[in-house]
């Protein structure tokens, strides 16, 4: 079973994160679940979001204290919550920010960190900056947990006509961006 987490901000669409990347499970024809953690927060406050792929269905309901994989939407978020609380030894991290993840102070993880500037694309192809689709084709690229064919499937029907269109084009361009420095990590521990 993989587990993600994704941590936010209220408003930044983490709980809508979590929702689409198990629709694509679901495209994939392999069984899913999300779900939020949050109590009376408003707009900008700390949120979590969770979801679980398996191929088989899955039984547990609790939140994800263990996660495979981290998003984090917020870069503050690194200094104000303990986000990798839990997070699987060598678990991959992906970050919203246009900093390096060790300008961030992240270079001390195991597991592989890598940094998409996931607000500035969201505003150049949504012009709202919500980086939540984005960073959900950067997580495909970094792990492979779901097709990011899926993953623009399932985002084109959750918000259809050109909000959809401009979405999914965020995921793909998150997606080739990440797909890029994957490569360029692996010539370099290569090297």
């Amino acid at each position: 079973m993989f587990q993600v987490r994704i941590h936010g901000r209220g408003g930044q669409g983490a709980v809508t994160a979590a929702e689409l990347l198990s629709v694509a499970a679901f495209v994939e024809g392999r069984h899913a679940q999300a779900f939020p953690s949050f109590g009376s927060e408003r707009t900008g406050a700390p949120v979590m979001a969770f979801c679980r792929i398996d191929d088989r269905p899955i039984r547990v309901r609790e939140p994800v204290t263990r996660p495979d994989a981290l998003v984090i939407q917020d870069a503050t978020l690194l200094h104000q919550v303990n986000v990798f609380e839990g997070l699987r030894p060598g678990g991959p991290v992906l970050v919203n920010s246009p900093r390096g993840a060790e300008d961030l102070g992240l270079e001390t993880l195991t597991g592989p960190v890598l940094t998409v500037p996931a607000t500035a694309l969201a505003l150049r192809h949504v012009g709202r900056p919500v980086p939540s689709a984005v960073l959900l084709g950067g997580l495909a690229a970094l792990t492979g947990c779901v097709r990011v064919e899926s993953l623009e499937a399932a985002i084109r029907g959750r918000f259809p006509g050109v909000l959809g269109t401009n979405n999914a084009a965020a995921a793909r361009e998150a997606y080739d961006y990440v797909e890029v420095l994957c490569k360029e990590r692996a010539h370099a521990e290569a090297d």
